[in-house]
């Protein structure tokens, strides 16, 4: 935000300092959601139906036209920062007061919720050459932040030609937006058909690039460095194979699962719910060949206390009806210890179909 700042006062200018790698334009456009909206319209790519806004009566304005519920987003901010969904016009009113305390915009969009969540790290260089890192699935469906989800690489839900179409749609949208280094990517997919929408595109290293990685072998932020310095894909060496050039895709014959870790009781007065809005305080990554593997080293990782997917009495259990453990409530409006309530829940009786049913979180997963 400072820098973009400084570059449209013209300080940059004036002391003749050049940006090297993403253009400041770039970074303007994928920040100010209505312009990020506007440069995919004129590529006929897809997005939820949304408006700008900068005062309550606006937000108000947009979502009677959108209609309810609404996903609230602040403009140039991070963690999802002021953003939220809502379901009427009493909520929206405090979200947008509260989003606007901390961006000069807010974007008011239809909702999505329950949709996949997918990623994709993108590099691409001065000469146009661009291709995927890694892309990546949510466990939790859109609606939770991605620092908040549980991560899968790579994603294990998509069909060959759902991976195809937004892996085409991804380097479509990064050279169209003229993207020079390394930049993530994340749409909503429709679960019941390849509908899908973009939610945003961070023209930057991010938490998931430090992910990807990890997970791939694949030196992004050294990478991103050297485009920004000028240097083609096809003249960097891999810094980790120390034999492979840049510029190519890698390919995973394993599975990674990022597990995110949360301390909400060392905090007062902190709502135990999560969604939209980041409030993990770290993370662990766990590497495997299946996914039952790595969801169990994850969780044994996150919390030394932890044996695993198994019901505990340690659990911390915050939603409960005359003392007994209300878990259903907890898949249905997650909280951190929603995973524990899966358990539960399964243990309990309950069936794959109707967990999805609170959940929204994929078949595929619960099955496993």
């Amino acid at each position: 935000n400072c820098g973009v700042t400084l570059d449209s006062t013209g300080v940059l200018a004036k002391y003749n300092v050049r940006v090297l790698g993403t253009p400041v334009s770039t970074i303007a456009i994928t920040e100010d959601r209505e312009l990020f909206r506007d440069a995919l319209l004129q590529i006929h790519e897809h997005c939820a139906q949304s408006a700008p806004a900068t005062t309550v009566d606006e937000a108000v304005k947009a979502a009677a036209s959108i209609g309810y519920p609404v996903m609230i987003r602040a403009a140039f901010t991070l963690g999802g920062q002021g953003s939220g969904i809502v379901y009427d016009e009493e909520e929206l009113k405090a979200k947008v007061r509260t989003a606007l305390a901390v961006a000069p915009q807010v974007l008011v969009e239809q909702s999505v919720k329950g949709w996949k969540e997918i990623e994709y790290e993108v590099v691409r260089d001065i000469y146009d050459n661009c291709l995927t890192v890694c892309n990546m699935e949510n466990f939790d469906p859109m609606g939770v932040h991605t620092g908040e989800s549980i991560v899968v690489a790579p994603s294990q839900t998509l069909s060959n030609d759902e991976y195809h179409m937004l892996r085409t749609a991804a380097v479509r949208i990064i050279r169209h937006l003229g993207v020079v280094g390394e930049c993530n990517i994340q749409y909503g997919l429709c679960p019941v058909s390849k509908r899908y929408v973009v939610i945003e595109v961070n023209a930057r290293l991010s938490r998931s690039s430090a992910l990807a990685s990890k997970a791939t072998g694949y030196p992004l932020a050294h990478v991103a460095a050297k485009l920004a310095l000028g240097k083609g894909l096809h003249e960097i060496t891999n810094g980790v194979t120390k034999t492979t050039p840049a510029c190519f895709e890698p390919s995973l014959d394993y599975i990674v699962c990022k597990m995110p870790r949360w301390d909400l009781n060392k905090f007062n007065l902190v709502s135990n719910d999560i969604g939209s809005m980041m409030k993990s305080v770290g993370e662990v990554m766990a590497i495997g060949r299946t996914f039952e593997e790595v969801i169990q080293k994850a969780l044994r990782m996150v919390d030394p206390s932890y044996l695993g997917f198994r019901t505990s009495a340690g659990i911390l259990r915050s939603k409960t009806i005359d003392g007994e453990w209300d878990y259903k409530e907890e898949i249905k409006n997650p909280t951190p210890q929603r995973i524990w309530a899966i358990c539960e829940a399964l243990h309990a009786g309950m069936t794959v179909d109707e967990i999805h049913g609170l959940s929204a979180i994929n078949k595929w997963f619960l099955y496993k």
